[in-house]
């Protein structure tokens, strides 16, 4: 069913309001087309569009099949972990061969270390991007260029000549590229900029992301703790739904902080006064629909994230097959692209379902064809701010994964429960560059969601960004006239 679009003002469904399961933007409505009434003649509004947006959907639970399977598949998956602890445990009791009770006590603390070390350079790291935005959106352009070049430079030396000449292309693209939005720039750091102001007038969010870490700490220590052994099995079905069961926790959890972004960083946009604390009304309403009306949406997207994640994971493990390389990295590489797709559909999903109460599917459809109607491909396509995200997260990830390595270096008996021997050392690596990366990623959809959100309310209402927020409109105003002369706003 197509959703209709109210030009000029958004009357929500049924005249109930935003908060207390609805909202307030059918007031924030009234108050910007009364301001731009009595403004006709002022050039700061001549040239902004009405607001275009969508009713807001009547409460009631979305996409809920979904929300059961997840909360089934983790009943389940508990189950199967305490299980197999409890097995090792009974083995070791029973004197099995003389073999002492698994110590985990290892795996705690290298995930308790790493996780630490995450939230300490993640807040760092939000500090910073509050004062720098520009200088980081910059940043990250050269940083993937340079790594580019680097690629090349070592597959060369070491004499893979593909590996050498696809990181020649990669370096000649990524010059290309950077030298075409390289004038976008400043549009792209007002943007962030903008984000980093509502999330600083509503840090309870980055609160919700803690816990969400949290949760993601617990969770990676059960499945590590529970399955590890299974993922050296060589029953590729076992390996892929274990995989599918990590990354489809971690998504949800993610994808919870993004949609409670959306919802009040929407609210801060409209009724800035519902959204301006740091525990605001806006926060705790956009929780609570995202963890119960609109549970089942996240779910279903990130199921679908997921599983392509899964099956890339299963693909790096194929690598060691060498009679297979060729036809392994042409997997990898049409997963690699699928899996892009569907994270560029999710983050502007997740939107519309935070904002306005959507499915997942009529969010996805309706909030790209706001774009389209609006001509404004290429912001989205170019949209800079999730390249200096995913760098921060990176760089993070990499550096616990050091973390990770000299704690298993130092201490050989670390990881014993595992049994690796000599792989010890890469393991702590790989397990502290997967818990920083996981963790600091969902930390930085904080920013993330908040960067989307503005770009989705800038695209729908201008009119009332410049009336509740002026100075801040007259940076993005001007950034955007410079980046996109062509575009109407």
């Amino acid at each position: 069913m197509e959703v209709p679009i109210v030009q000029g003002t958004a009357v929500p469904a049924g005249g109930e309001k935003y908060h207390d399961n609805q909202n307030h933007y059918q007031e924030s409505n009234n108050n910007s087309n009364n301001n731009n009434n009595n403004n006709n003649n002022n050039n700061e509004f001549s040239h902004l569009t009405p607001s275009v947006r969508p009713e807001m959907q009547p409460s009631g639970y979305r996409d809920v099949g979904w929300a059961g399977l997840f909360v089934v598949h983790l009943v389940v998956m508990v189950v199967v972990i305490s299980i197999n602890m409890g097995s090792g445990a009974a083995a070791a009791a029973n004197g099995n061969g003389g073999v002492a009770e698994p110590d985990y006590s290892g795996i705690y603390y290298l995930v308790g270390i790493t996780a630490v070390s995450t939230i300490a350079l993640g807040s760092a790291t939000l500090q910073f991007m509050m004062r720098y935005p520009e200088e980081l959106v910059k940043g990250s352009l050269v940083i993937t260029v340079a790594l580019s070049g680097v690629m090349a430079i070592l597959g060369l030396m070491s004499g893979q000549l593909f590996a050498g000449i696809l990181g020649i292309l990669f370096f000649a693209i990524g010059i290309c590229y950077a030298k075409s939005v390289w004038p976008r720039i400043p549009f792209a750091a007002a943007n962030l900029n903008t984000a980093l102001t509502a999330v600083k007038a509503n840090m309870g969010v980055t609160f919700i992301a803690y816990g969400m870490i949290l949760l993601a700490f617990g969770w990676s220590i059960l499945w590590f703790i529970g399955v590890g052994d299974s993922l050296s099995s060589n029953n590729t079905a076992v390996v892929f739904v274990l995989l599918v069961s990590f990354y489809w926790v971690q998504q949800v959890l993610s994808n919870t902080v993004q949609t409670t972004v959306a919802g009040t960083i929407g609210t801060w946009w409209f009724v800035p006064d519902e959204a301006s604390s740091y525990w605001s009304s806006a926060i705790k309403e956009s929780f609570g629909r995202a963890t119960t009306y609109s549970f089942g949406s996240i779910c279903l997207g990130s199921f679908i994230v997921a599983v392509v994640q899964a099956l890339r994971a299963i693909a790096h493990q194929a690598r060691q097959n060498e009679d297979a390389q060729l036809l392994v990295c042409v997997i990898d590489c049409i997963l690699a692209c699928i899996q892009d797709i569907l994270e560029y559909i999710n983050k502007w999903a997740y939107v519309y379902v935070g904002l306005y109460g959507f499915g997942y599917i009529e969010a996805g459809k309706n909030v790209l064809e706001l774009f389209r109607s609006k001509g404004w491909d290429v912001i989205i396509a170019d949209d800079l701010c999730d390249r200096v995200l995913f760098m921060v997260s990176l760089g993070v990830g990499v550096f616990t994964g050091i973390i990770g390595l000299v704690c298993a270096f130092l201490d050989s008996n670390l990881l014993v429960a595992f049994d690796l021997g000599e792989s010890s050392a890469s393991a702590g690596f790989f397990i502290g560059l997967v818990v920083g990366f996981v963790f600091c990623s969902i930390l930085m959809n904080v920013v993330g969601g908040a960067v989307n959100t503005v770009i989705v309310c800038y695209a729908e209402s201008p009119a009332e960004f410049q009336t509740n927020h002026p100075q801040l409109a007259h940076e993005m105003r001007s950034a955007y006239m410079q980046a996109f002369p062509e575009l109407r706003l």
